[in-house]
């Protein structure tokens, strides 16, 4: 399903009319045949497409809590699909009219709320598995205070994978202005003071060649990890709501940064669990929820084997009772007597899952530090050592230096 935007003449009285119109079907020639239904003729078809602005307006949490919490106030004395009719008909804004656009032309079809909802595309998979885990339910009212708690945690989570590469990003950035100034001036000064013994300046020849070349392998290996994040954070922006892509099994694989990111997803889909068995959804459903809620591969399959064998009969704590869970957590599961204690332990969980969390990033951040340590001392450790093996004297080289900069 997607939404359209057609250019249509209609025939009139006082002769064509050209009107423009959208639509949310799912191809062109569905589009093509309600508007002749209507007696219309196309001119042009496109897929709508948001302006930069109200693709900001629409990912801001801000105004997701707003529409949310609209439809939790209205939906006290209605439906909760025309407590969202009500809502798109009194918005005045014109982004935000062509933001929920979409879901004026679901409602318009007879689809339900959660359908509508999920046309905007503007919630991630957790708060929408939330919210149709409720709606089965008959419980969509109650549901909501959960999503939206769902959305506060998830901007926090996104805030502190943001500070992870900003942080990452700086040190990049540090590493490689650090070598490439360095470099010129190291070198420069090398250059401009060679040994007038041709032996020995056959040797400084082979050590200075030595030493660019080692700076070079430095200064082209960080640029080498700036790129590859720029890429990853790009890949990432193009290929957001989906479950699955080659950048993404790439970083998994990164084994702290791979930990890391799975713990995030653990944290999101047992803290749904949890909020969707507090909304009296049905285990069954709680449990294919969840595996929507996430978009690690690891974390969908944990959900989709506990589902498949709950269906065949066996015990909750051991369906849960799986890889690739802790042992701790494990043990919590293994301990389950009756169902009002799952959301208690799914909770533990994920408290235990950001908490681990929490210690990778910090663990991130320590390690980036350390490397650009590390970067720095090899780079000026072998000019030094340059310095040792041709018998000159740092302050010699120093005192160069500081001359040719001033």
């Amino acid at each position: 399903m997607q939404q359209w935007i057609a250019q249509i003449a209609y025939e009139t009285t006082s002769g064509p009319k050209k009107v423009q119109e959208s639509f949310y079907l799912p191809s062109t020639e569905d589009v093509r045949a309600a508007i002749q239904k209507k007696g219309g003729f196309v001119l042009s078809i496109r897929p709508h497409a948001r302006s930069p602005l109200e693709r900001l307006l629409a990912r801001s949490t801000w105004w997701q809590v707003q529409l949310l919490r609209g439809i939790q106030f209205r939906a006290s004395s209605t439906s909760p699909g025309v407590a969202l009719w009500k809502i798109i008909q009194a918005e005045t804004n014109p982004r935000r009219q062509n933001i929920l656009a979409p879901a004026r032309e679901a409602l318009a079809r007879g689809l339900g709320v959660i359908d509508a909802l999920k046309s905007l595309n503007i919630f991630d998979h957790s708060t929408l598995a939330i919210l149709a885990g409720s709606e089965r339910a008959n419980k969509l009212v109650e549901g909501i205070p959960h999503a939206i708690h769902s959305i506060t945690q998830k901007r926090k989570n996104t805030r502190a994978i943001m500070g992870t590469m900003s942080w990452l990003a700086f040190d990049v950035f540090s590493i490689v202005t650090s070598l490439w100034a360095g470099k010129d001036m190291v070198l420069g000064w090398f250059r401009d003071n060679p040994p007038t013994d041709p032996d020995e300046l056959e040797k400084f020849e082979d050590v200075v060649s030595n030493l660019g070349l080692f700076w070079d392998v430095l200064i082209y290996s960080s640029v080498f990890l700036g790129a590859f994040m720029a890429w990853v954070i790009f890949s990432y922006w193009i290929n957001r709501g989906k479950k699955d892509w080659p950048t993404a099994r790439i970083v998994r694989k990164i084994p702290l940064i791979g930990g890391y990111l799975r713990d995030l997803a653990f944290t999101d889909s047992m803290m749904a669990a949890s909020r969707m068995l507090r909304g009296l959804v049905p285990i069954n459903d709680t449990l294919e929820q969840s595996a929507d809620a996430s978009t690690a591969p690891d974390v969908i399959a944990y959900w989709e084997a506990a589902r498949e064998e709950l269906s065949r009969g066996v015990g909750l704590g051991s369906a849960l009772d799986r890889e690739p869970l802790t042992r701790n957590e494990r043990l919590e599961l293994a301990s389950l007597s009756d169902l009002d204690q799952v959301a208690t332990v799914m909770e533990s969980i994920a408290e235990m899952r950001a908490a681990a969390a929490k210690t990778k990033h910090s663990l991130i951040v320590w390690i980036a530090f350390a490397l650009t340590g590390v970067f720095l001392v090899l780079a000026f450790g072998s000019a030094i050592y340059a310095l040792t093996v041709m018998n000159m004297s740092m302050d010699s080289m120093m005192g160069g230096l500081m001359d040719g900069a001033m």
